[in-house]
């Protein structure tokens, strides 16, 4: 039985970073806006509150029964969760004198399960408008800060299981200590065994699909990437061939990616029709220079080829897909349904007038743990740690009308400056870069000859999520090694430009 550690979410911008915090100390987690029901099924082992934009003095704040969760197990109250707790058991919330934000030194004044091992002095986040004025009676302050006299608090007695507060923010990188006191948390008060693996994951995910899949066939877009390759690889251990996977070349690939991504799930034993429909997606692009439209005749399309592909493969009742778990919550607002944050994707964005039940064996893992789990499963670590590529490939890197000309001027030219990154060494440095084909040709000369030839733009950033990211400060040398490499040998590339915008203001592809 998988233990799990509930996360109850007020709308923080941090609550996906508590669920990490857990989940890299081995233990599973689920979120779950705060007004969602829930049952103390076996193998939940704690509740932990968190953070949120309201004020627990608002008419409408968000509002649990903390008294009633302490009947059953152990709660961590993280600063709005902190806050609510002192409030309903009858402590005193107020508005601080200043908005408290950022870093600060916590002062330990006792020593407990919770703050076992801590140094004392520990710099710690806070982002916080109220601060917990007088605690309830049958609590105590466990460390205070210069400016907050009730930075960490606990219920005392033994009529309840343990609670705790803490009014900064342990799961953020600036509190120093912060993942240790929640891995303090699973471990010394909630109990767990830490024993949520890559391995015992992909065990439990196997044998559940068994059971949800049974003798039925299972129908599913690759695309090449970790999710879809990922997921599709957890399906076919538990079914074998009755995984019916369709990769669809739809023309603007990487070089040689449907020849190589084919081979590749050949190799891992994934049951994979690959359909060439290259020349059907350049007659539907033809003429089509605004973005938007591009990604519409893409995505119509795919769907077109891959609906006639699935009705030739008899017995389909499941539709495979490598959703994860940031859409997952994404897709669910804290406010309820009415006011959903983002609607809930399906891959390609297949219709509902196929009529098939969803298997998503990803939806509760974040990026890097699909990542692992790939690993786990034996997938080349090439495919596992390959960068981002758009949906609509590289069609929204051919700025303009794409053709199959300017698709292959533009796949030999990526394809120079990806192996340039791995051949030094850089390529696991950036988090995205690929080659942008300019709609702009400018003159230049080669030998004796006059050229008038198109212009290329290099695009490199970090990141973490994508959400943020600058650009990659590739070496001098190296970028001037890629462009004399793609001028002399891509015949129709006369010039090359490297993309230094960081997003915001600018975006990571140009379209």
């Amino acid at each position: 039985m998988t233990e799990k550690i509930l996360i109850l979410d007020f709308g923080s911008q941090y609550t996906q970073l508590i669920a990490r915090a857990v989940r890299e100390a081995n233990v599973y987690c689920e979120i779950i806006p705060y007004h969602k029901p829930f049952s103390y099924e076996p193998g939940l082992k704690g509740i932990i509150l968190s953070g949120s934009p309201f004020s627990v003095n608002e008419d409408k704040a968000p509002n649990v029964d903390v008294a009633g969760f302490i009947q059953h197990l152990p709660v961590l109250g993280v600063c709005y969760g902190a806050q609510l707790t002192a409030k309903n058991f009858g402590g005193r919330v107020d508005k601080s004198n200043k908005r408290e934000y950022g870093r600060a030194r916590i002062s330990i004044r006792q020593k407990d399960a919770l703050l076992e091992g801590i140094t004392d002095g520990s710099q710690v986040w806070m982002s916080h408008s109220d601060s917990i004025v007088n605690l309830p009676e049958g609590f105590e302050i466990t460390a205070t800060t210069e400016s907050i006299p009730i930075a960490a608090f606990r219920k005392t007695g033994n009529d309840s299981q343990p609670l705790f507060g803490l009014q900064f923010h342990p799961e953020v990188y600036h509190s120093t200590e912060g993942k240790k006191i929640i891995k303090n948390f699973l471990v010394n008060i909630c109990g767990c065994k830490q024993d949520w693996t890559p391995a015992s994951f992909v065990q439990e995910t196997v044998a559940q699909l068994k059971e949800q899949i049974g003798d039925s066939h299972v129908i599913m877009a690759l695309s090449g990437g970790v999710d879809s390759t990922v997921a599709a690889t957890l399906i076919s251990r538990a079914i074998g061939n009755r995984l019916h996977g369709i990769f669809v070349d739809n023309g603007v690939l990487r070089k040689d990616e449907f020849e190589q991504v084919l081979k590749t799930y050949d190799n891992i034993g994934l049951n994979v029709t690959g359909i060439n429909a290259k020349s059907l997606f350049y007659h539907e692009l033809a003429g089509k220079t605004d973005p938007e439209a591009k990604r519409k005749v893409i995505g119509k399309l795919f769907i077109d080829v891959f609906q006639q592909e699935a009705a030739k493969v008899q017995g389909v009742k499941f539709l495979g897909q490598g959703t994860i778990y940031p859409d997952v919550i994404e897709s669910v607002s804290v406010h309820g349904p009415s006011q959903t944050i983002k609607s809930h994707h399906n891959v390609g964005g297949l219709p509902d007038t196929m009529h098939l039940s969803l298997v998503e064996p990803l939806r509760y893992l974040f990026k890097d743990e699909v990542r692992k789990v790939g690993l786990e499963l034996g997938i080349p670590a090439d495919m596992i740690n390959r960068h981002p590529f758009p949906g609509p490939g590289l069609a929204i890197r051919v700025l303009g009308e794409v053709t199959e000309e300017k698709v292959t001027l533009l796949q030999a030219a990526d394809d120079i400056y990806i192996k340039a990154l791995k051949a030094h060494n850089l390529y696991s440095d950036v988090w995205q870069a690929g080659t942008i084909l300019l709609p702009v040709k400018s003159v230049g000369v080669m030998g004796d000859e006059r050229t008038y030839e198109y212009t290329v733009a290099l695009r490199a950033v970090t990141s973490v999520d994508g959400m943020t990211a600058d650009w990659a400060h590739l070496p001098y040398e190296f970028l001037a090694q890629v462009s004399n490499e793609i001028i002399n040998q891509v015949r129709g590339i006369n010039r090359v430009v490297y993309d230094i915008s960081s997003k915001p203001p600018a975006t990571i592809e140009w379209e």
